[in-house]
């Protein structure tokens, strides 16, 4: 299997027209440290997507994920069970194919975004780090890409909420936009979906992949933290206010456009209802405290965090993550990732079964804080 199945044919090129300066610096002497840090970081985490991952891996070709039926978004319904089974694994496999699908897209955005770090960040520190993400975003590509050709055999194109969200991003002409749409929101989107992967899903190849690109994603999201905080203090309260309405845009984008449209429409089983399922769903209600247990905190981290953007995550019933500690939650996606590494190496795949497993009950714990909270 190299030539998967294209859901709505090939897609065509997409040109953006792309403004701002691209950013000279003569200043080889100064740094900020935490930065030149990350970098260091960056080029020794480096890893070979050929070496790291077993490839020869045989997948269940009608449940390539092993997808649990709890994360299948209709399957609290009598819509799901009334499928016949040849129906429910049609189901998995394009769950699979849309998901990744997705993952490769946005993996495609990031790259885009991270090389236009590099031309119009304005540090070098900055620029340095940037570099190393360039080159984790061209190996998640490649992975998600080998992934979706050789284990599941369906593709689709870009989704039309990832679609607008990656539009703006990629448009706008400050550089501290980019960091903000790709560092903080769609990396967000990113850690959200890749720790479900990582802690659900039973196929080995795929918990393993998700977990080094996992890794690779939380010093992303770092990157941001660091490079926004100082600069967001600088700014005017117009200034301000302009990117908590960007960011909030965004979330509002995040938690109600992303529930597998253009898959439901395609597999015709009552598109509008399958939709309505699935943004009620107890899987999507996982997602969407990954997600914002990410986002908040980083948000309140980086200075976007004023009267507005609290009314608005209160509005959006997730003002209660910003008690969370977004370093904290990378920390443990990147130790995680080098356990299951060292495991595998050592071929000891009970032990990786019982790291995933503990990260999961680190997940549940925290969702039963915000509950609490909440209620």
């Amino acid at each position: 299997m190299e030539t998967p199945e294209i859901i709505g044919g090939a897609l065509p090129d997409w040109a953006i027209g792309t403004g701002g300066d691209t950013r000279f610096t003569w200043d080889y002497d100064g740094g900020n440290e935490r930065l030149l840090n990350l970098y260091r970081k960056g080029k020794q985490r480096q890893w070979d997507a050929e070496l790291r991952l077993d490839w020869s891996h045989e997948v269940d070709p009608d449940d390539p994920l092993g997808l649990p039926d709890e994360f299948v978004w209709i399957s609290d319904s009598d819509l799901w069970r009334d499928l016949p089974e040849r129906e429910k694994t049609t189901v998995r496999r394009h769950m699979a194919g849309w998901l990744y699908s997705q993952f490769l897209h946005g993996e495609q955005g990031a790259l885009i975004c991270s090389s236009k770090v590099v031309q119009t960040v304005p540090d070098l520190d900055a620029k340095f780090y940037a570099a190393t993400q360039v080159m984790d975003e061209a190996r998640h590509v490649e992975v998600y890409q080998r992934m979706l050709n050789t284990k599941i055999g369906i593709r689709y194109g870009l989704s039309t909420g990832l679609r607008d969200l990656l539009d703006t991003i990629i448009r706008d002409e400050r550089w501290d936009i980019t960091y903000l749409g790709m560092q903080v929101m769609i990396e967000g989107l990113a850690l959200a979906s890749f720790s479900i992967q990582r802690d659900r899903v039973r196929d080995p190849l795929a918990r393993a992949l998700n977990a080094y690109v996992l890794q690779d994603e939380a010093r992303h999201v770092a990157f941001g933290r660091l490079a926004l905080r100082d600069y967001y203090r600088e700014l005017s309260s117009s200034e301000l206010r302009e990117r908590e309405e960007f960011a909030l845009e965004a979330c509002w984008s995040l938690r109600d456009r992303f529930a597998g449209e253009e898959m439901w429409r395609h597999l015709d089983y009552g598109a509008d209802e399958c939709i309505r399922l699935a943004r009620r769903s107890p899987a999507m209600r996982e997602f969407r405290r990954r997600l914002f247990s990410r986002i908040v905190p980083t948000l309140r981290d980086i200075n976007l965090f004023g009267p507005r953007m609290q009314e608005g995550l209160t509005r959006l019933g997730v003002l209660g993550f910003s008690q969370l500690d977004g370093a904290e939650i990378s920390a443990e996606d990147e130790r995680i990732a080098e356990e299951i590494a060292r495991m595998e190496m050592l071929g000891r795949s009970r032990e990786v079964a019982d790291v995933i497993a503990r990260g999961e009950n680190d997940d549940d714990r925290r969702d039963a804080r915000q509950e609490a909270n909440d209620g």
